[in-house]
């Protein structure tokens, strides 16, 4: 994780420097444990040394990921009390999922971790629920008003492996 961040720090610099200079210090361990503790899950290693890098955004810039902002664990820890509250309150009874990929076909599980939004209500999250076929910690895409729900890595670290090649190459 300290290799993709040195090469995306370096990258940023020299192209967009005003998103580097929105990334965030590191999350402490504190962060990190209420987060796990909150979530009643533990997340993969590859994410949380993400997180002891860089604890997101401070949304002051463009988003890093894309169209994605990258979330901080305050953010992240709303984004996903919002959705399981909404599940929780019947919100989602009857809607349908497309799942693309070996992903639950709801609409929402407690076990997906949004980790970077569009701010519109779409997120990216770890799936920390996946069914047999599934991969634990895989990297999914999740829309709030389409039932297209999509595998798009297999884990956090190949994801973020494959952005930071993607962007500096």
């Amino acid at each position: 994780m300290h290799r993709q961040w040195a090469e995306l720090e370096v990258w940023l610099q020299n192209n967009k420097p005003a998103v580097l200079a929105d990334l965030n210090p590191p999350a402490d361990i504190g962060e990190i444990h209420n987060l796990q503790s909150s979530l009643k899950a533990r997340l993969p290693d590859d994410f949380i040394a993400c997180l002891q890098i860089h604890n997101g955004q401070k949304g002051e810039a463009e988003p890093l990921f894309d169209q994605n902002a990258f979330l901080p664990i305050r953010p992240m820890l709303m984004s996903w009390s919002t959705w399981s509250e909404l599940l929780e309150d019947g919100d989602f009874d009857g809607r349908a999922a497309r799942p693309n990929g070996a992903i639950k076909p709801v609409w929402w599980s407690p076990g997906w971790v949004p980790f970077a939004s569009n701010g519109g209500g779409d997120h990216l999250c770890l799936d920390l629920d996946p069914p047999a076929q599934g991969q634990m910690g895989q990297v999914i895409r999740v829309f709030h008003d389409a039932a297209d729900r999509i595998v798009i890595a297999p884990g956090f670290g190949s994801w973020f492996d494959g952005f930071v090649n993607n962007t500096c190459s």
